[in-house]
């Protein structure tokens, strides 16, 4: 590859990034695409663009279900990896497209960037982790190859934190998780958001908030919809953060 393009979920950006990553590129050239951009603030956007800016690396935002920022990601790709012809012409060899490769965690919208990239649905795509099975070259006009490939997890993920943001944000499969654990910490999470916090549950569904225990609200919640069946309660909870029903708020900020 010339150039890697590695896709990130914009409301977890560090959690979406495997630990291995900087080290398996080397001096490769990478694009950091950080997708959902709608589902975040345009204060979060601000202040990721400036922490990867600080780092020198190059960001695009972009929303894979509706094409946002594709345009920009060929060309940043192509400008990139211009070199590559450069060296094959001093060399005395004909240029070739520039390739490059698509790598990122499960579920964060590769395949879903690249339909939107060449306008036409060439990767299977699907609102779930493990749609991409194998590595499939797709060519986007004459200078540009593109390489979707599955994605990829460690076997164990060592930051719990970074694992229950996977779940919160359906990076990674159902049955990995426990809904009712995963919503509990949810909604711990938002209560103490300064976007979110107690009124937001209170006007969502109807019921005080009695303490920022959030096992206690799934339970106390569970009764009041769900006769008491927690694990559908969880998944409503999760659901309704999913659609932004508590607005689109980032849960990392950039380290300070």
């Amino acid at each position: 590859m010339d150039v890697v393009i590695e896709v990130r979920d914009a409301r977890i950006p560090l959690a979406t990034t495997h630990p291995k990553m900087d080290s398996w590129l080397g001096n490769r050239r990478r694009i950091i695409v950080m997708n959902r951009e709608d589902m975040v603030s345009a204060d979060d956007r601000n202040a990721w663009a400036t922490y990867f800016s600080s780092q020198g690396i190059k960001v695009i935002y972009s929303n894979g279900q509706l094409g946002m920022g594709t345009m920009k990601l060929g060309r940043m790709a192509k400008s990139a990896a211009s070199t590559v012809n450069t060296r094959r012409r001093e060399k005395g060899l004909l240029p070739r497209p520039v390739r490059a490769g698509i790598v990122g965690y499960p579920n964060v919208g590769k395949s879903s960037l690249i339909n939107r990239l060449l306008k036409r649905r060439m990767c299977p795509a699907a609102p779930r982790p493990g749609v991409t099975r194998e590595l499939k070259w797709v060519r986007f006009g004459k200078d540009l190859e593109l390489l979707d490939s599955p994605g990829i997890l460690p076997m164990r993920i060592s930051d719990q934190a970074a694992a229950l943001k996977l779940a919160i944000c359906d990076d990674i499969g159902e049955r990995s998780y426990d809904f009712a654990d995963v919503a509990a910490i949810l909604v711990q999470i938002l209560l103490r958001h300064p976007a979110v916090g107690s009124e937001a549950f209170r006007k969502r569904y109807k019921i005080d908030v009695d303490s920022d225990c959030g096992k206690l609200f799934v339970t106390k919640l569970s009764v009041h919809l769900f006769n008491g069946d927690t694990t559908q309660a969880a998944f409503r909870i999760l659901s309704d953060f999913r659609k932004g029903r508590f607005g689109w708020v980032a849960l990392e900020r950039p380290p300070t």
